[in-house]
């Protein structure tokens, strides 16, 4: 931190000291190029707690110039790093993935402050997160290719995989460090350099990250992380998608950037892959085991406030267990608490900012003012904090309503009845969407039916948790395209070459 004003150190110091992190040298405040700190006090942006909106600290914001910078050191380091062996990778992967772990209580502390998820929640992403790292390093060493037979006698055909190069990386505010791991995992194993722009909310846990790869030995210029202020981001995702030295951008976000982002790459002709907007449908069958129906509700739309990219948005429950399931998802609720991530008994934060909660006032009184019924919750709790809604149910949803068609990405749960399998599959696939779906039954042959016919990526039947390292996550439709994490998370991160060998 040599290069940092005294204000910024004595800053840094508090925020360890006030929050107990005791390694403190996770806590950055400037952009990490070519295996140096870059950026000074000249130009920041605030970073706030969602739960408070109090000032955390304040991070260089960098500048165009600064990601030029970056990617030219990526496309240098790429020149030596490509021609790494499977194992060196593996190995540097390997240290990241245990520091990681190493660093789990105060990871999850720098999570929590900025992102306002309970400080359990961001534990569990710091894990998962290192995950990614662990089995990246895996797959690195199964990069293997093929040897073709030829209908030629004297040709051998042979097949190699090549890294693609420089990768642009786009990651949100959700799942600030994982979001990163699951990209930069596949990219570090495949021989790939990147340059990393992390939300403008949660730029210290990707800052983090960046010193912890730093530590495992990464060279320089292999993972770049740059900084910025929301109004500098969209000028990053131009240059990231124009730029003919980049020749990959991985996004996850909303569907209209992914659109931008596409449109703005056609030029480059480079490889993309996005993990765009959701409408997940959950649907709870009359054979279904209705305490584990619920606890899969709870998990997959309430978890961080009802603000994952997966999380359940629609309800549809099966008329005959409908009052059955209603009564006992409301009094799990009720058990629930709202409150600061990082205080104690606390099972859901804040939203990320007031426009979360706008919206989800919006699909709320929608809902009500076309006859719903409030079961539950339904206010902005401005009691707790400035960006915290009530965890809401709300029953007699109809497939008129705006939420049925809409993401919420907040704690709104919608009750909508069904009657028959072949209604509720078409409700379920009444969307531009398809990122991920839900279904809970005892009929095996309806796991197969259903599970083929429902239109999304990602399919959890009896389960509302579906994401790990080995999962192949990504959606179809205007949800995106390619896979994260699996074995087919290398997949957008290398070319196949062609060798063809005559004469023999």
């Amino acid at each position: 931190m040599n290069s940092l004003s005294k204000a910024a150190k004595m800053s840094i110091s508090s925020l360890a000291s006030t929050y107990g992190i005791k390694n403190v040298n996770l806590l950055r405040t400037q952009g990490f190029i070519d295996g140096k700190w870059v950026g000074d006090s000249t130009s920041t942006f605030d970073v706030t707690n969602p739960a408070t909106d109090d000032l955390l600290l304040k991070v260089s914001n960098l500048t165009i110039e600064d990601a030029h910078k970056a990617i030219k050191s990526s496309s240098e380091a790429f020149k030596s790093f490509k021609t790494t062996t499977a194992r060196y990778r593996a190995d540097i992967l390997n240290k990241m993935y245990h520091l990681l772990m190493d660093n789990v209580d105060d990871l999850a502390i720098i999570c929590s402050l900025e992102n306002g998820k309970p400080v359990a929640d961001s534990a569990g992403e710091v894990k998962y997160a290192a995950s990614f790292y662990q089995w990246f390093g895996e797959e690195a060493q199964r990069l293997t290719g093929d040897v073709i037979p030829s209908n030629i006698p004297s040709n051998r055909i042979i097949t190699v995989k090549q890294p693609v190069g420089v990768v642009g990386i786009l990651t949100p505010w959700n799942f600030p460090l994982a979001m990163i791991s699951r990209k930069v995992g596949a990219a570090i194993a495949t021989g790939c350099t990147a340059v990393v722009k992390p939300a403008s909310e949660t730029p210290l846990s990707a800052l983090a990250m960046a010193y912890l790869a730093h530590e495992a030995g990464l060279p320089k210029g292999v993972f770049n992380i740059l900084p910025v202020d929301h109004s500098t981001t969209k000028s990053i995702g131009e240059l990231f998608c124009e730029d003919d030295t980049i020749k990959k951008v991985s996004f996850t976000g909303s569907t209209g950037v992914g659109s931008v982002l596409m449109t703005q790459s056609a030029k480059t002709l480079k490889k993309l892959s996005f993990e765009l907007g959701g409408n997940a449908p959950f649907i709870v069958f009359e054979d279904a085991d209705i305490d584990k129906a619920v606890e899969g509700a709870l998990i997959s739309k309430l978890r961080q406030s009802g603000q994952t990219c997966v999380c359940a948005n629609r309800l549809y429950v099966h008329e005959s267990v409908y009052d059955e399931f209603t009564k006992k998802l409301v009094a799990k609720v009720k058990k629930c608490k709202l409150g600061n991530g990082l205080a104690e008994g606390t099972t859901h934060g804040p939203l990320v900012h007031s426009r979360a909660v706008d919206k989800v006032q919006q699909h709320v009184k929608d809902c009500l003012d076309k006859g719903a019924t409030l079961l539950l919750g339904g206010k902005v709790r401005t009691d707790l904090g400035p960006n915290f809604h009530d965890l809401t149910v709300i029953g007699d949803v109809t497939q008129e309503m705006a939420v049925a068609h809409e993401e919420t990405f907040g704690p709104l749960v919608p009750l909508i009845k069904f009657s028959s399998e072949e209604q509720v599959l078409e409700w379920a696939n009444d969307t531009e969407f398809g990122l991920a779906g839900y279904f809970f039954t005892n009929n095996y042959s309806r796991i197969f039916r259903l599970g083929e016919q429902i239109e999304c990526g990602m399919v959890g039947i009896n389960t509302g948790a579906i994401s790990e390292a080995a999962v192949p996550f990504g959606g179809i439709k205007h949800s995106g395209f390619g896979r994260e994490g699996s074995k087919y998370g290398v997949n957008d991160y290398i070319n196949i070459k062609t060798m063809v060998i005559g004469g023999l």
